[in-house]
């Protein structure tokens, strides 16, 4: 069963969200109001995943997203705001969020994104992950920037001392950062589901990234992206 944990800071909003989970099979660890708490509440219940609301009264979702990244093991989080800026979900992304749901989604469509969410998948409401993958190819072809070759860069696997990945993680890679989710990946390559996450994983691991959106970052930034 999954471990999910709800931040948001409107009672109402957040029982609600919580209560759609919890009739969904999913298992609430814990429903909570404030950013400083959510990251002291989840060392303790160590969710699978944080639905995070953006705009909280105490720290800026972002902050909270980062911090919940150096918690171990790091939950996923998927964010669920009311606002689809393009500033916000650029800030949500880059600090470790690993998807941007607008709270204008049904309910089918949040109950799949966290589903999704908990299997590694990258979920945005359409639109915004066409704004993350131009946001990181503009960033990639940027003169210095990480993806011309010059030194520096991102992520651990920058450098010449790039560790040396299979055919096939490098053919999931592609796929990965063409924005497909990892069931598309395994049905493309017939392969299984679990199959395809444990490449992912190994890639990871090898590149010592953190997650999907550093894994598709760092793919763009080297072109492997292009047809």
């Amino acid at each position: 069963m999954v471990r999910v944990m709800v931040v948001d800071d409107h009672p109402m909003w957040r029982d609600g969200v919580a209560r759609d989970l919890t009739e969904a099979g999913y298992e609430v660890v814990a429903a909570v109001g404030e950013g400083r708490q959510a990251v002291r509440v989840a060392r303790a219940v160590r969710p699978d995943v944080v639905v995070l609301d953006l705009h909280l009264p105490d720290l800026p979702g972002p902050e909270v997203a980062a911090r919940l990244a150096a918690v171990e093991p790091a939950p996923r989080v998927l964010v669920l705001s009311a606002s689809a800026e393009q500033e916000d979900v650029l800030e949500a992304v880059k600090a470790g969020a690993s998807g941007y749901l607008v709270k204008s989604a049904s309910r089918e469509e949040f109950l799949d994104a966290v589903r999704r969410t908990a299997d590694g998948d990258a979920v945005f409401t359409p639109g915004l992950a066409g704004l993350v993958l131009g946001e990181y190819r503009r960033l990639a072809a940027q003169p210095g920037g990480p993806g011309d070759g010059s030194a520096g860069g991102s992520g651990g696997a920058s450098g010449g001392g790039r560790p040396r990945l299979t055919e096939r993680e490098t053919e999931v890679l592609r796929l990965v950062a063409k924005g497909l989710s990892y069931r598309q990946v395994a049905e493309r390559l017939v392969l299984s589901h679990r199959t395809v996450q444990n490449h992912v994983q190994n890639t990871l691991g090898k590149l010592q990234l953190h997650n999907r959106v550093e894994l598709v970052r760092y793919a763009i930034e080297r072109g492997l992206d292009a047809d």
